[in-house]
């Protein structure tokens, strides 16, 4: 009884805090180095410049890389208060703050994870929020489910990919597994997509292109763009700055600029 009990007070914690949050957008892929991590902090990052009140949660419990890409790694928290960016306009919280060392693995069952998803979730002082952006794990195994089942009514899944068949193939895994729960599906992002060269503005399709926009015309989902490949995109996210946040002009950064645009349109009608 103690536990239903328990549950039952961290579900109405849940459900208080994500009522004040107004719109929430869930990113997932089938498989992961596509550079799901690097599309949720842009989207987050962007809103976030925009003057959007935004809050990024990190439930890729076993590989959580947000707090690097957003310049807070190695940052400890001692409470379940996030980490403030941007003036206050961006909050983030990541496993990453709870940890002894970027290096330790973690070494947790399905329980656990969900557990700590739940406290993520109901505990941490979110606020009033415009925005919630929810990076996840690769795949469609228990956070994905945890989060569609806890977080009230979303307004959708970005289904990130690249262009090869064999990305392509899973992505069409966590768009059948979004349309199953009833998660909406705002779009699809082909990350990768070919390379501009900086020096000569050839076009070179290294990983093929396409496949995205294919497959969103074939499910009947939105293509949300193509984000090029692009070096500086990498040492942003290394540095701890979204490029979207840079001063750059080119195709990458624009499409990312589309890309927000796109989901502020959509989450606003």
């Amino acid at each position: 009884m103690a536990n239903n009990k328990q549950m039952s007070e961290l579900d109405i914690k849940v459900k208080n805090n994500m009522e004040k949050i107004k719109h929430k957008i869930v990113v997932m892929s089938g498989k992961g180095g596509v550079g799901k991590s690097t599309i949720s902090t842009n989207i987050a990052y962007g809103l976030a410049l925009k003057g959007y009140k935004v809050g990024i949660l990190d439930a890729d419990i076993h590989g959580p890389n947000v707090a690097l890409m957003l310049g807070k790694e190695g940052v400890k928290a001692t409470s379940f208060a996030p980490i403030s960016l941007l003036d206050g306009n961006l909050k983030v919280i990541s496993l990453s703050f709870f940890i002894g060392s970027s290096d330790d693995p973690i070494i947790w069952r399905g329980p656990a994870k969900i557990g700590a998803i739940h406290q993520f979730l109901g505990d941490v002082q979110w606020g009033e929020l415009d925005y919630l952006v929810v990076d996840l794990p690769p795949g469609t195994g228990d956070e994905p489910l945890t989060i569609a089942q806890s977080i009230g009514k979303a307004d959708g899944s970005v289904i990130v990919t690249t262009p090869q068949d064999v990305s392509i193939l899973d992505s069409r895994k966590s768009i059948k597994f979004s349309k199953l729960i009833n998660l909406p599906i705002l779009g699809i992002v082909e990350n990768m997509s070919g390379f501009v060269c900086p020096h000569c503005g050839e076009r070179i399709d290294i990983f093929k292109t396409g496949g995205g926009e294919k497959t969103a015309k074939e499910l009947n989902v939105e293509f949300l763009g193509k984000v090029p490949m692009n070096p500086s995109i990498v040492v942003a996210g290394d540095s701890g700055v979204p490029y979207i946040g840079s001063q750059e002009k080119n195709a990458s950064h624009d499409a990312l600029e589309s890309i927000v645009n796109k989901l502020i349109e959509k989450t606003q009608k």
